[in-house]
């Protein structure tokens, strides 16, 4: 059996779960391989010689036999790991050493005492859709989807921008706005949460579709069935608009529509001892929390 390991420079200290990790997976005999910059990272925090240790640093270098991905970090820790992971169907084990979590569900105080269940095959695997853009002008995208949201905003201007959309082929809407988002299940309480944008089961099959900061007062967020297709273009004074997956930001001409669906395959995200959506709303966003109560 083998893992692989993932994760970012980190505020919090991994010098309490990095070498009781290590010697774990070595008393179970199982192999693993480190990202590459990751192995550079914990050298800060083991003693261990890790030179020999396999590395990887794309989709096309990670052993595809790898049982899970362990990633330690943040969400954003998370949305960095598909893009090593893509269709290939290894599961993440995502180890919340940052502050929200609500995809790294597994704290780092209690991991360890977690990994006799994950090794036995006592855990909850949970699918999560991606959404995935295509355009007839060439892009310059090493990655092409999002777990989170894909976002067109305005560029080098601070005038509003125009979205014309589509759906299936039918007009929609001509959004005059900063930007628009059109989000998962997963990332409604991310970027479109904080645009006015409804919270959504990730169980759910939909898209959200949200303006930001949109001049009209009567234009409302939407929710689509993820079975839809939705074209965009772009309107503005500048010459260019920022198109956003995820984290990874590209600039691109007026001229460039823009096609998004539902990607063919799914990130698979560990959960252990059955956590509660709903408590993670009310325990990390305050969802609903009211003093009077």
């Amino acid at each position: 059996m083998k893992v692989a390991l993932f994760g970012q420079k980190t505020s919090t200290s991994l010098h309490d779960i990095v070498d009781p990790f290590l010697s774990f997976l070595e008393s179970r005999k199982v192999d693993y391989c480190i990202e590459e910059q990751f192995r550079t990272i914990l050298t800060n925090y083991t003693e261990r010689d890790l030179s020999a240790i396999e590395t990887f640093d794309s989709y096309e270098s990670l052993d595809k036999s790898a049982k899970f991905m362990f990633t330690f970090g943040g969400d954003g820790t998370i949305l960095n790991a598909i893009t090593y992971i893509q269709q290939s169907g290894i599961p993440i084990v995502g180890v919340n050493t940052g502050r929200l979590g609500f995809l790294a569900t597994i704290n780092k105080n209690y991991f360890l005492d977690q990994l006799e269940n994950i090794f036995r095959d006592e855990y909850k695997l949970v699918p999560r859709s991606l959404l995935t853009i295509h355009s007839d002008d060439p892009i310059d995208l090493e990655h092409n989807f999002a777990l989170n949201e894909i976002t067109v905003t305005r560029r080098e201007t601070t005038s509003m921008i125009t979205v014309d959309s589509w759906v299936n082929g039918e007009f929609l809407n001509s959004f005059w706005a900063d930007g628009l988002i059109v989000s998962t299940p997963t990332g409604s309480t991310g970027y479109s949460l904080s645009c006015g944008g409804p919270i959504v089961h990730p169980s759910n099959e939909n898209f959200i579709v949200t303006p930001i900061a949109p001049h009209n007062l009567n234009v409302r967020p939407l929710i689509l069935d993820d079975h839809n297709v939705i074209d965009l273009k772009i309107k503005s004074r500048a010459e260019e608009y920022f198109l956003s997956l995820d984290s990874r930001n590209l600039a691109l001409p007026t001229s460039v529509e823009i096609t998004i669906k539902k990607a063919d395959f799914y990130i698979y995200i560990v959960e252990t001892n059955d956590p509660n959506y709903y408590k993670t709303l009310r325990e990390k966003l305050l969802w609903g929390s009211d003093k009077r109560n």
